[in-house]
């Protein structure tokens, strides 16, 4: 190697020519431009993944990007298809033919001959459906779903979650109705200008005053009016339209910010699962079912098949058709409570929960049980196995859980440390469920979503959706590498977490499909994030994270902007952000530190509990413990230039903190919690306050304020306190946490004379979305914490 750098030094004297083909690229350090530090700009620039489908040979990967154009204020999706990528490398992806820009929803049939898209081309969205070509990746012949009807008919307006049969002789989809309007169906084939012309009728009016009779009245961003969301079943061949929850006075599916119709059909396309709450008054309700209907008979009544009293969603029928599964929590009224895989068998009409006996070996001798959520699920093509992410410390890998009966020699191989505590057999016999770890390959890393089993040359892969910190969401195709249980070849390993890996390589690398952002990225400093654990005053492990600014030089003292994060039945870890990046936080000249407190998602359903009825209290004593010992463990950290920053519970507690310490130079409180008491009038799911302050405001009337939570833990009553510069930033369409919470706190901080601003959105809701609100969001948070730690966050020489 000396050698060779000599070379490389008489070649940059002597001979420029061969500098490119003798000395490694590493080594040409005059010739690698220096990386810069992130600015908003470049957020805006970034493509942004959005849904994605696969083709049913495995060939072809379809996908929408949103695409950012600052100066117009817009975001843009559009279709894109590709090969998808093998060991050879990846292919140039290309925009489906006939779409237009706004298009999205896409999916293929599962013949592969046709794929269908929502469009609003017409004006109102509509589905859309092309006749694809397997061998070119070409698309023809574009019409509307309905166009081969052989009587023209009303149009129904805002189609959405639209979905194939496996035949591809139907597709089901969504759309809002008003319920007290007749049924569309193909006797009544106009039902939908019932909707139309009511909607004609109200635009028109001079009038603009609503009248309730319900709650729920308005959620998340808007008011939820007469209209309901219904399922509709349209026949391909004839163009014909059945509603199949008529004159529901429900929403199916009831909202959900991941979206989707929360619907599947079964193999043989003559079931279709669904998601409803029945429950009389939602506002104050988690108990979404899954109901199944035989779509083949127009009388068929939906059946129900759940039985928790939590909530049930995203029902999956297995390949085979022997199983139907979904996501179930297990208690009424509690939206984060633990999501369990639920396994309904068909013919024997038994539920069973198979992750409950599941074991995950840390590096202790004795197994212990999966604890964790399942975020999602996928089944693999031979019903035997299902593939699901859950969070794991700061990441959400891919695991996987076996149906098939594991041989019992390996499993007291598996269990021979801890006889004592085998799992459970299950009632048909020689069986355990061994849940399986998959995505701790080597050095894969990050939040996977969108998960798809695809056969690619013949063999089984997983494509999904990944992201980290620094790298915005691509298309990630990787292999299991299932190992054979009769061969004994499963290994306990403890990694971070230790677990039975499917896996024998120390290695592994998946392939990286799309390359949405690759020349943009290779451009930014953006550092490493890094995790560190600590101890609670409860003897409890709290896991932290930190993010040194660009350019990053250990004899520097740098100033910290301390993240909050929201729910509190949240995370931060390593995943990207648009609204709150943490690389961008850091770039100019910041130590960004993230705790994950009690009430965090992704260490086991008891630390989720944690700041149940508590929300001033563990979860306040964990981040002021986790910022003391970053102070302490870093010493590139300057404690005299912290800064705090929150939204939703983040910004609750940044408020919290307002009155109980004066370590911080200043405070960002976004959108948070500043009166419980208030906040329970002016919300609308009910149930979330309910449930985290143990009951309504009255039921503690009477009582002392050190036993009714919606006092002892509200910021407002130690308002006394307020001290540190603070800048509040609220909407007027959020209607989680009402824009009177920010009224209320900046009111108080001004009589107070506290330092304070107020930076109001009168078109955002809970988040900030529009790209030029997002900028003076970005510039507005950055000035004030600027200001207050006195350097524009340069870091200072000791």
């Amino acid at each position: 190697m000396r050698n060779r750098r000599l070379l490389c030094l008489a070649a940059q004297v002597l001979l420029p020519v061969l500098l490119a083909t003798v000395c490694p690229p590493k080594e040409i350090q005059s010739q690698t431009p220096a990386k810069r530090p992130m600015t908003f700009a470049d957020m805006m620039q970034m493509r942004r993944l959005g849904d994605t489908d696969v083709s049913p040979d495995g060939k072809w990967l379809l996908y929408s990007v949103t695409d950012v154009d600052l100066a117009q204020n817009t975001r843009t999706p559009k279709l894109w298809i590709q090969p998808i990528a093998t060991e050879t490398g990846a292919s140039e992806p290309k925009q489906v033919e006939g779409t237009q820009p706004g298009d999205g929803g896409a999916r293929f049939s599962h013949d592969g001959k046709h794929l269908l898209f929502l469009s609003s081309r017409s004006g109102s969205q509509q589905v859309y459906i092309a006749d694809f070509d397997p061998a070119t990746g070409a698309t023809s012949n574009i019409r509307t779903a309905t166009s081969s009807a052989k009587t023209a008919a009303t149009a129904i307006p805002d189609q959405d979650n639209a979905l194939w049969s496996p035949d591809g002789i139907s597709i089901v989809f969504t759309a809002p109705v008003y319920p007290d309007c007749p049924a569309i169906a193909p006797e009544n084939p106009d039902g939908a200008k019932c909707t139309i012309d009511r909607d004609a009728a109200q635009a028109a009016s001079k009038v603009k005053a609503r009248i309730f009779d319900h709650l729920l009245y308005k959620h998340w961003n808007a008011f939820t009016g007469d209209k309901r969301s219904h399922l509709f079943l349209l026949i391909v061949e004839t163009g014909a339209i059945r509603d199949l929850t008529p004159n529901d006075p429900r929403d199916v599916p009831p909202f959900s910010l991941e979206g989707g119709c929360g619907c599947a059909f079964s193999p043989d396309s003559k079931e279709l699962a669904f998601t409803e709450n029945l429950d009389a008054e939602p506002a104050i309700s988690t108990n979404a079912d899954i109901f199944t209907l035989d779509v083949t008979n127009p009388a068929a009544k939906p059946e129900k098949v759940s039985t928790s009293p939590g909530g049930d969603f995203n029902p999956a029928y297995s390949p085979d058709g022997k199983y139907l599964a979904w996501r179930s929590q297990a208690r009424a009224g509690y939206e984060s409570d633990k999501f369990r895989l639920a396994l309904l068998d068909r013919q024997k009409r038994t539920l069973s929960y198979p992750l409950s006996s599941a074991v995950v070996f840390e590096p202790s001798p004795k197994p212990a049980k999966f604890d964790r959520w399942v975020d999602e699920f996928s089944w693999r093509d031979d019903s035997k196995l299902i593939y699901f992410t859950s969070g794991y410390d700061g990441e959400v890998p891919i695991q996987s859980i076996s149906l098939d009966p594991i041989p019992r020699d390996a499993e007291l191989a598996l269990h021979e440390d801890a006889v004592d505590h085998r799992p459970t057999p299950l009632a048909d016999g020689d069986r355990s469920s061994v849940h399986r770890q998959l995505s701790q390959y080597g050095k894969i890393r990050g939040e996977w979503s969108g998960i798809h089993g695809v056969m690619v040359n013949g063999r089984f892969r997983l494509l999904g959706t990944l992201m980290r910190v620094d790298m915005a969401s691509e298309v990630v195709l990787g292999d299991p590498l299932e190992i054979d249980d009769s061969a004994r070849t499963m290994a306990v390993t403890f990694g971070t977490p230790g677990s039975v890996q499917e896996t024998t390589q120390a290695t592994y690398q998946p392939t990286l499909v799309t390359h949405l952002n690759d020349t943009l990225l290779a451009k930014l400093d953006l550092p490493a994030m890094e995790s560190f654990w600590f101890t609670a005053a409860d003897k409890t492990k709290v896991q932290g994270f930190l993010i040194k600014p660009p350019a990053f030089d250990p004899a520097k003292k740098y100033p910290v902007k301390f993240l909050i994060h929201g729910g509190p039945q949240g995370a931060w870890g390593d995943s990207w952000s648009y609204r709150w990046n943490a690389e961008l936080l850091a770039a100019n000249g910041y130590v960004v530190v993230m705790i994950n407190p009690r009430g965090s998602t992704g260490y086991g359903q008891a630390f989720v509990d944690g700041v149940n009825g508590d929300w001033g209290g563990k979860p306040f004593s964990d981040l002021m413990l986790g910022l003391d010992y970053a102070e302490k463990t870093y010493p590139f950290i300057d404690k005299s230039r912290e800064c705090a920053l929150g939204a939703s519970y983040g910004g609750y507690m940044a408020n919290w903190i307002l009155g109980h310490t004066n370590r911080f130079k200043c405070i960002v409180t976004h959108d948070g919690m500043f009166n419980p008491e208030s906040a329970y009038g002016s919300t609308e799911e009910l149930w979330f306050n309910e449930w985290e302050f143990k009951g309504k405001p009255w039921d503690y009337y009477g009582h002392p304020d050190s036993e009714n939570p919606f006092r002892r833990w509200s910021p407002a009553l130690s308002a006394k306190n307020f001290k540190t510069p603070t800048l509040v930033i609220h909407s007027q369409l959020d209607y989680r946490l009402d824009v009177s919470e920010g009224y209320q706190l900046f009111t108080t901080l001004q009589r107070l004379k506290v330092t304070s601003k107020m930076l109001y959105f009168p078109d955002e809701g809970h988040w900030v979305l529009k790209p030029q609100n997002s900028e003076l969001w970005y510039k507005t948070v950055n000035a004030w914490v600027d200001q207050w730690t006195s350097n524009q966050g340069t870091g200072n020489r000791e």
